[in-house]
């Protein structure tokens, strides 16, 4: 797992993680809007692009802070890479695990973040290579 950790991401590279804490997954509410991409409303994992030259590590604890605040994150197993909702990304499949709580730290993109049992993924729910990947690995 660390080699993929270590490895340096690009435009197209999406790292997510899978945060689990007492056997509930933490999602969020996300809404695009059309002038970045699509005008949809979808629960998503924390995580998000590469910025150029960063690890995959890097992106991850970056991301899940600024999406989150969380900065106590255990990045547990890589689980694998599905193709991106949006054509031509790659999204890398992790599991952590925290203490900590989640914050709304980006209201403009999203309106919530919520814990959910696994067998209560909201439909809407972005990538469902991603869910598949996370329910296959996850004990629940």
């Amino acid at each position: 797992m660390q080699d993929q950790l270590s490895k340096i991401g690009n435009s197209i590279t999406c790292p997510v993680i899978a945060i689990i804490k007492n056997n509930k997954i933490l999602l969020g509410h996300r809404h695009y809007k059309t002038d970045t991409w699509k005008n949809i409303s979808v629960w998503t994992l924390p995580g998000g692009r590469c910025d150029e030259g960063e690890s995959i590590e890097t992106t991850l604890r970056r991301e899940v802070f600024e999406e989150t605040g969380i900065k106590n994150l255990t990045i547990g197993d890589y689980l694998g890479e599905v193709p991106g909702a949006k054509e031509g990304d790659n999204v890398l499949v992790f599991t952590g695990t925290t203490n900590d709580e989640s914050k709304l730290m980006e209201p403009e993109k999203f309106s919530e973040w919520s814990w959910f049992s696994l067998l209560e993924i909201p439909s809407d729910f972005i990538n469902e290579k991603a869910k598949e990947l996370i329910l296959k690995s996850v004990a629940y």
